[in-house]
């Protein structure tokens, strides 16, 4: 059993034991990859004040999450294809994370269809929607979230076009995968991998295929895909969507004040300040960096969470110091289960909840909910002056 320390012994082992073509589809950015690269090293520009002569006794990182109880303030992120980095995946990072305490969200784009992972989960987990020109195919999932007891809606609103991600081009990673010499090679040293999609049913996206006329398997659901999401979603659409829903509304992909404000005003009663880990705008600032902003505009009359670069316990505690409730990790958590399957994305939760107890206590703090900027050392101009 290799030993874990922190997140990138998890990403090591998760790069030898996962194909070439997915490693790269979840460690990669559009374009330059500049807001990529800038989601984490923005956190490293932030300071944490030590404090010392403090009973550190009684800690806790349980808090809440749009009103649900969690053990610590993260929550697993929608992630598209997760049953392609390690079979079964969606399942067993639900499992993982109703094992510890915090919320699973399941991908429209999963494998593993939501009636799967409910049957295979006792609590409730969330579903995250992307807006379709099918309204009523977008009307269907919902219903087929509600069926299934999902807790929150999570909406995406930052994918309504597809941005480029030069690796997966190169790597022809397509619906259908497109064969190449290059990818051969690659999966036969994958073995761990391909025993387990060998033994498994779940291949495709099991909450399309199937549920959708006329696409059947995998090769349909390429032209459907390229031609499905919804250029035209607006704001209106998200009142429709709320309507439809009637339960607790989570809007991801809110990277501006303004964006905030609607958010607001339409009624959602959480956001996720993201730029989508660095996939979408190249070029857009880091969501740390946006934070302060958003939590100046609107921060007091809704839940603000943020995704996009936590890496670790103590990017989370910078996240809650700078006004954020709640975190979402993605990658953190598919290196875990591509390098272990459910014991990895336990051992990635673990790993960032030690970090994030022992840096609360050197901080001088014992409850996760006591954390504030009094907490930090943020260097002057870390929003930057940027010109509109």
């Amino acid at each position: 059993m290799p030993v874990i320390t922190n997140i990138d012994d998890l990403k090591r082992i998760y790069k030898r034991r996962v194909p070439k073509m997915f490693f790269d589809y979840c460690e990669s950015g559009s374009w330059t990859e500049q807001t990529f690269r800038e989601n984490t090293s923005d956190f490293d520009q932030i300071r944490l004040r030590q404090r010392v002569a403090v009973d550190m006794t009684g800690r806790s990182t349980k808090t809440q999450m749009i009103g649900q109880d969690v053990a610590l303030p993260v929550a697993l992120a929608p992630v598209g294809s997760t049953g392609m980095q390690h079979a079964d995946g969606e399942i067993l990072a639900a499992k993982a994370a109703e094992a510890f305490g915090v919320p699973f969200t399941l991908s429209t784009m999963s494998v593993c269809s939501i009636e799967d992972v409910a049957e295979h989960t006792s609590k409730p987990f969330w579903f995250q929607l992307y807006a379709m020109k099918d309204k009523d195919y977008t009307k269907r999932v919902i219903e087929r979230a509600k069926a299934a007891n999902c807790s929150a809606l999570v909406v995406t609103l930052d994918l309504q076009i597809l941005g480029q991600r030069h690796k997966d081009i190169h790597n022809g990673l397509t619906i259908p995968i497109r064969p190449t010499l290059g990818n051969i090679i690659d999966l036969a040293t994958k073995w761990r991998w391909i025993a387990g999609m060998a033994q498994t049913k779940r291949r495709q996206f099991g909450n399309i295929v199937g549920h959708i006329d006329g696409i059947s398997d995998m090769s349909s659901l390429s032209v459907w895909a390229a031609e499905s999401f919804d250029p035209k979603l607006n704001w209106e659409d998200v009142k429709e969507i709320k309507k439809q829903w009637g339960g607790p509304l989570i809007l991801k992909g809110i990277l501006d004040a303004e964006d905030a404000k609607m958010a607001l005003q339409v009624g959602a009663d959480a956001i996720v300040v993201s730029n989508h880990g660095g996939r979408q705008l190249d070029g857009a600032l880091s969501s740390i960096r946006m934070l302060p902003a958003i939590m100046d505009a609107v921060g007091d009359k809704i839940e603000v969470h943020l995704d996009s670069g936590i890496r670790s316990g103590q990017d989370v505690l910078k996240a809650l110091a700078m006004g954020a409730k709640g975190t979402f990790i993605g990658r953190a958590f598919i290196y875990g289960l591509g390098a272990m399957g459910q014991e990895g994305v336990s051992k990635a939760l673990s790993v960032i909840h030690k970090e994030l107890d022992i840096t609360m206590a050197l901080c001088g703090e014992t409850q996760v909910t006591d954390l504030g900027r009094h907490n930090l050392l943020v260097p002057e101009g870390f929003e930057g002056r940027w010109q509109p």
